[in-house]
């Protein structure tokens, strides 16, 4: 196989993977607060407790994934234009 061939296959099967992990969970772990929902503060013992809520993920931890968000937008257009 030639590697133009070769590299052209790796990404078709990037793309169709990313897409069914996107179409069976839409939703990943928010990156500023790692899934939690909060931030972890210490107190002046140096005991773990709980922060204040995550602005970026509304506290539920989760976020929509990039494909997902597209596919939205996409369908929402789509929809928008058909009669």
């Amino acid at each position: 196989m030639t590697p133009l061939l070769l590299a052209s296959a790796c990404l078709v099967v990037v793309t169709v993977c990313y897409g069914g992990m996107c179409a069976v969970s839409p939703f990943g772990d928010c990156r500023r607060c790692r899934g939690m929902g909060h931030a972890i503060k210490t107190d002046r013992k140096g005991r773990a407790k709980r922060g204040k809520d995550c602005r970026r993920c509304q506290a539920t931890g989760k976020r929509i994934r990039v494909g997902r968000h597209l596919f939205n937008l996409w369908s929402q257009t789509y929809r928008d234009g058909t009669p």
